[in-house]
């Protein structure tokens, strides 16, 4: 029996900690909560080259990631029918440190933020806390050197 290619979306959510802070965005869109770097995948763009784009567009923080977090999947249910793939990296900072301040389209400003006046927030989803949780109890990570996960571009069909 043939498969049957399962329309999907992939995205990607990127924890960066700099000096026992993290980074936080005060999303333009979904409700102007706080939530971590995160976006689409653009047809043609790697995975690590939406975690650069994102967090620059969101943050103004260029940053090289450092491994994956976590990979989560679900299948269509919705009502688009689309399957839906996130891998949620980490990250460090390259070069300065200093957030977006100015309002775009893609966001309000960021913020480095310490772990525990994170709750404080009026984040978009809790799951930043768990995240940033995982991070600071040293969860591991699937390292980027090596792996072929970071080099395949996501192609439009």
């Amino acid at each position: 029996m043939p498969r049957v290619a399962v329309p999907s979306y992939v995205y990607v959510l990127v924890v960066v900690e700099h000096e026992g802070r993290f980074l936080l965005i005060h999303e333009a869109k979904h409700g102007q909560g706080w939530f971590l770097p995160a976006g689409g995948v653009s047809p043609g763009e790697t995975l690590v080259e939406a975690v650069l784009r994102e967090t620059l567009e969101e943050g103004g923080v260029r940053v090289e990631p450092t491994g994956i977090l976590r990979v989560e999947q679900s299948w269509p249910g919705s009502a688009d029918g689309f399957g839906r793939f996130r891998f949620v990296f980490t990250a460090r900072v390259v070069g300065s440190a200093d957030p977006k301040r100015k309002a775009d389209n893609h966001s309000l400003e960021a913020r480095w933020v310490p772990a525990e006046e994170i709750p404080a927030y009026a984040l978009r989803h809790p799951e930043v806390i768990e995240h940033v949780g995982r991070v600071r109890s040293g969860a591991p990570t699937l390292p980027l050197d090596g792996y072929a996960l970071a080099c395949f571009p996501i192609v439009a069909r």
